[in-house]
């Protein structure tokens, strides 16, 4: 009696892995060398891939991007759910979420230097504003549950939408990313003051 775990891969699934597998090996990559200044040929030449396999894989150059930024983000996200998921305290979590951002932030500069860099882009291509958006939303999301969180902790609720705390918090970590990458000091220290001074203000006095 055959079962779907006996079986073989189906096709599609293994185009998917490859498909992965090339987004991983290529992302630093098209990290350092942003949006303009990439082609699939350009990476080609940056990588142990040819430029035909991995145009057999990605029918462009925004569709590469698009594919290697959601891929970061949504691991951004799963990490940094788990960061803030243990806080017991409303102070707490103003805390750990102000270590996560700078623990990311640290870790990944180029990475995230690459979504800002999309994201412009995407003023100007309307073919990368669907990838954009969704990825936006997945961010957005993972504010919101960190603001949410916040709530239950303190008994109280956010005068504000998940669109302006999203929009806060990301402008914050976007000029904290600007300081770093141009070798502020106090770049990493401010994002966490920043962080601990924002979220309680998205919320009426106790």
């Amino acid at each position: 009696m055959s079962s779907s775990r006996t079986r073989s891969r189906r096709p599609v699934d293994k185009f998917e892995d490859r498909r992965r597998e090339l987004a991983d090996a290529t992302l630093l990559t098209l990290a350092e060398l942003g949006y303009a200044r990439t082609s699939l040929r350009t990476i080609a030449q940056n990588t142990t891939f040819s430029h035909g396999v991995l145009h057999y894989y990605f029918a462009d150059k925004a569709e590469l991007i698009t594919y290697c930024v959601r891929q970061f983000k949504t691991a951004c996200v799963l990490r940094y759910d788990g960061i803030v998921a243990g806080a017991g305290n409303p102070e707490e979590l103003a805390a750990a979420c102000g270590d996560g951002l700078a623990a990311t932030l640290t870790e990944d500069a180029a990475l995230h230097r690459l979504w800002y860099d999309l994201r412009a882009q995407s003023m100007f291509e309307e073919a990368l504003r669907p990838e954009v958006a969704e990825i936006d939303t997945s961010l957005q999301d993972m504010i919101w549950r960190v603001v949410t969180a916040y709530a239950e902790l303190s008994g109280r609720t956010p005068v504000c939408s998940p669109s302006l705390a999203y929009a806060l918090f990301d402008g914050l970590f976007e000029q904290a990313l600007i300081r770093h990458l141009a070798g502020a000091p106090d770049a990493l220290a401010d994002l966490r003051a920043g962080v601990r001074t924002l979220l309680p203000q998205l919320f009426p006095a106790p």
